[in-house]
């Protein structure tokens, strides 16, 4: 038997590992960016840790605490877990499987004749018996490349998730901070106006003013007045929405700075496309399930080949319990097992043809996977910089309109306007307000969405 268990180490020192090599399929890397705004360095703002990017201390510690009790994140810590625990076990099948035994047994039979008196037996054994499925075409080995591809592609999906719930929570809470001030201004229009509302009716009893200017400054009380509660519906939905993001349920969200005070870069470094790919854990991930594909043709295709198995048993066996461990009772048996398919109906080859069109749909998936990156960090690098743009103008538009709504009610005071100009310009000038607020929104989103996009948000 020492001699049978001596030759599965020396059959597997000789044996071959079936299957392609992985080699990573060539992608077409632009040079630079399109609409990148900085030369192409290794200086990457998806390098930053997210901490370092917002930099609003109540929304840091928002996000601290999703990452630490966000479901969907421990979710995907879970699926880590299950993929390390699969990968043991495809490692273990390259080892041997040994078992111990034991055993006593008692029997007392009765006389029968005086040929045949009574008699007792007492008998024991104890053995030790193996198995090792050798591992001579590599299928274990490509088993557990396959596993660890796996496990790395979960730990991937772990880091995207957690990627997209650091975008997640600083979209919600810019969100909220902008329903913030449109509700800050839709109050300071409603008491503005209501202050207009109460001018004009002494105006009007006075007779400087018609019934008709009373009916359009209550128009403009009341336009002002819908909005507030369609607000404050919208901000406490949105504080739900950062709570659940956080794995607690709805309540308050504390507030920090506000919108305008939320740091926006005028240049943002985009980096190298060629580190995208390293950085991005789509991409990542979509490259481990490529390595686990390649790995799973080597598998199928072992299963051409002939299955050989080393089988053992070794131990005592007497029938004299005090003679049990002793030279006389010893006991072996061994035996080598070939086993080569010979009819599958097609099955394995098949499935070997299943395996490598696997392969190719994830060198595809891959592929495209880099590509739509590509496009994504592109199209955040235009929103930046247009919505930083788009900022501006209506800045200036709300400035104007501030000082057109200013002067249509000193004209009006003074006869030389209808109340037809103050309603146009309060109405333009509220609108004004409003589209400044989404302008300024829609600047820092296009900050988180480039940040993401840069493969930013999983560093720790």
């Amino acid at each position: 038997m020492k001699k049978l268990l001596l030759l599965g180490p020396l059959i597997f020192l000789t044996a071959c590992t079936v299957g392609p090599k992985y080699r990573r399929p060539p992608v077409s890397v632009p040079q630079v960016y399109r609409a990148q705004m900085t030369p192409a360095t290794a200086a990457s703002l998806g390098n930053e840790k997210w901490w370092q990017v917002f930099q609003d201390p109540v929304l840091v510690q928002l996000i601290h605490t999703a990452v630490t009790r966000n479901y969907d994140l421990r979710i995907a810590a879970t699926r880590v877990i299950e993929s390390q625990a699969t990968l043991d076990i495809a490692h273990a099948n390259q080892f041997p499987f040994a078992n111990i035994g034991a055993g006593i047994f008692s029997q007392r039979n009765a006389k029968v004749t005086k040929i045949f008196p009574a008699y007792k037996i007492n008998a024991g054994r104890v053995n030790l018996s193996v198995i090792w499925d050798l591992d001579f075409w590599g299928k274990y080995r490509r088993e557990t490349e396959a596993a660890r591809a796996e496990l790395l592609a979960t730990e991937w999906g772990q880091r995207a998730v957690l990627s997209s719930l650091v975008s997640s929570v600083a979209t919600a809470y810019f969100q909220l901070r902008a329903f913030d001030d449109e509700l800050e201004i839709a109050k300071r229009t409603l008491a503005t106006r209501q202050d207009s509302l109460q001018l004009i009716l002494v105006l009007e009893k006075n007779g400087s003013a018609s019934q008709l200017d009373v009916s359009q400054a209550q128009e403009l009380v009341d336009a002002a007045a819908e909005a507030i509660p369609d607000l404050e519906r919208q901000i406490q939905q949105q504080e739900n929405l950062i709570r659940i993001l956080l794995g607690e349920n709805p309540g308050p969200v504390p507030r920090g700075r506000p919108l305008i005070e939320q740091p926006t870069p005028a240049r943002v470094p985009a980096g190298l496309p060629s580190e995208l790919l390293e950085r991005r854990p789509d991409i990542r991930m979509a490259e481990a399930n490529l390595v686990a594909a390649n790995a799973q043709i080597g598998v199928v295709k072992a299963a051409l080949f002939p299955d050989i198995s080393l089988t053992g048993t070794g131990g005592f066996e007497s029938f004299a319990l005090n003679k049990l461990i002793s030279t006389s009772g010893e006991m072996w048996n061994g035996a080598v097992n070939v086993t080569q398919p010979v009819f599958e109906a097609g099955a394995l080859r098949a499935g070997v043809r299943l395996a490598r069109a696997q392969w190719r749909q994830m060198v595809l998936t891959y592929q495209q996977t880099i590509q739509q990156a590509f496009a994504q960090v592109s199209n955040a690098l235009i929103a930046y910089q247009k919505d930083r743009e788009y900022r501006r103008q209506q800045q200036k538009l709300a400035q104007a309109a501030e000082e057109a709504n200013r002067l249509s009610m000193v004209l009006y005071r003074n006869g030389g306007a209808s109340y037809l100009q103050v309603l146009t310009s309060e109405t333009n000038y509220f609108a004004a307000e409003l589209n400044l607020v989404q302008a300024q929104l829609n600047e820092r989103l296009a900050l988180v969405e480039l940040y993401q996009a840069l493969g930013g948000g999983w560093q720790q």
